[in-house]
């Protein structure tokens, strides 16, 4: 059966609103004007934003997106991820899958937050920000602002967890534990690091050492069999597998296909996997409690990202978006946005997030007190890491 993931196609140029947004200065403006509205008279909800994040936020971190420029679906026409009743129903495409995840995890692991998130982090303390949502599975914001309420839309790639018992085991571990089970593709990996194909993140230069990047941690080598690739079973089936379940590994200690349990998946939604829902409720309450919605490096092409901002605005909640390539529906979610706003009532703008929000945090820092009352007086924003 053919799938076809949606939105894959380039989306229209960003549209600019207000046209000052344009510049960098502009676009500070606009959105200082966005996160501090409402002093003369009271906000709906909390008071507070919410933000929605997506991939372009940890783009300076050196991960691939999927719509940008150098996005995948951009430089990789052929790319299409596993679907979650593959990865469910097929030992060989879990094979394929742990492959090249095992690849593409010395990226992942590596890979620290960005400015952009811990200026995140410092809105969170002027006590701007109520929230995070995140379709990213990286844990930077986590990492960057851990008392600052995240939601992690899509899960995690911190560690996998057991289809069948749902218990979680640590990615590191089981990175080390695909590394003892096939020696070859430990060799293999040492090499493409030793030659660089790993450490540059420029996909030019990958592809002319043979390989294909990809969002979150896959790494495609083509040409490359992957039916030899073992993958351990789930610790914890293993000692004691579910009632009427069996769980066995070979004499190597990988998972075995006699064996009806114990398969561990990374902990993150796959395509055609369902939203828990615990995190669709989590996301709900976060967009209704809050003032206003500011989408940060996402296109919205997924719908669970996109149905929270028709959320947001069917309570007419104010939106800013800050992406610097197209958005899903641009045109819908932008209408009765005026031009000339000065961007109180909602603001797009196309601006390098890791400079465009450290810049914000700044002007925001100095404002006067009358202007940004809700700010400690004693803040300081954390350097930037």
């Amino acid at each position: 059966m053919l799938m076809r993931i949606p939105f894959t196609q380039p989306l229209p140029a960003a549209t600019i609103i207000p046209t000052s947004a344009a510049t960098a200065t502009g676009a500070v403006t606009a959105l200082q004007n966005f996160l501090s509205p409402g002093l003369t008279s009271p906000p709906r909800g909390n008071g507070k934003t919410t933000i929605l994040s997506g991939a372009g936020i940890s783009v300076a971190s050196g991960l691939a997106d999927y719509r940008g420029s150098n996005g995948t679906y951009t430089l990789n026409k052929t790319y299409r991820p596993i679907y979650f009743h593959e990865f469910s129903a097929s030992h060989e495409a879990r094979k394929r899958y742990w492959a090249r995840s095992y690849l593409g995890w010395t990226t992942l692991n590596r890979s620290r937050p960005n400015a952009g998130h811990y200026a995140v982090a410092a809105l969170g303390d002027m006590g701007i920000i109520s929230s995070v949502i995140t379709q990213n599975v990286d844990s930077f914001h986590p990492t960057a602002h851990p008392g600052l309420s995240t939601i992690e839309l899509h899960g995690y790639l911190r560690s996998t967890v057991c289809l069948s018992c749902r218990t979680e085991y640590d990615r590191a571990k089981f990175q080390d534990d695909l590394a003892a089970l096939n020696p070859t593709w430990a060799a293999f990996l040492a090499e493409m690091l030793q030659s660089g194909a790993l450490s540059t993140e420029h996909p030019e230069e990958r592809r002319m050492k043979g390989l294909k990047t990809n969002p979150d941690g896959d790494v495609d080598v083509p040409g490359v069999e992957y039916n030899t690739f073992r993958y351990p079973a789930c610790p914890a089936c293993l000692e004691k597998p579910p009632e009427g379940k069996h769980v066995e590994i070979d004499s190597d200690g990988a998972w075995s296909a006699k064996s009806n349990a114990g398969v561990l998946k990374p902990n993150v939604i796959m395509f055609g996997e369902s939203i828990p829902d615990s995190t669709k409720s989590a996301v709900e309450v976060a967009i209704d409690e809050a003032s206003r919605i500011l989408v940060l490096g996402s296109s919205l092409a997924t719908y669970s990202a996109f149905r929270l901002i028709r959320r947001a605005q069917e309570q007419s909640m104010p939106v800013g978006f800050v992406n610097m390539g197209g958005i899903r529906n641009e045109e819908l979610l932008l209408a009765g946005l005026a031009p000339d706003t000065n961007g109180e009532d909602g603001v797009r703008c196309a601006q390098p997030l890791e400079a465009l929000l450290p810049s914000l945090v700044e002007r925001l820092r100095t404002a006067p007190a009358t202007h940004m009352p809700f700010i400690p007086a004693t803040f300081q924003p954390a350097p930037w890491a």
